[in-house]
């Protein structure tokens, strides 16, 4: 067994309203940061978890993140595996 750190990325699928992701940029541009053609707002889970191998844990990651982490409909996530 290895002990791995695994970062998931979780945001919201294109063409889905992102509220949070607005907000943000229209803070931007009220101090001075011009041109700003979108913000997308999204979320990181960092978790530390021991497997067999890196191709286990990305294994053991992706599962959570379809269960648990990401909701399949309205958003993707990208799954990166650290030893």
């Amino acid at each position: 067994m290895v002990m791995v750190t695994g970062k998931v990325t979780v945001r919201l699928k294109d063409g889905v309203l992102d509220p949070q992701g607005q907000t943000i940029q229209r803070a931007l541009e009220h101090m001075g940061y011009n041109g700003i053609d979108q913000v997308r707002a999204g979320k990181t889970f960092e978790i530390k978890l021991q497997a067999k191998s890196s191709e286990d844990a990305r294994s053991q990651l992706k599962e959570m993140s379809e269960k648990l982490l990401a909701n399949p409909v309205i958003e993707t996530f990208h799954v990166e595996v650290v030893e």
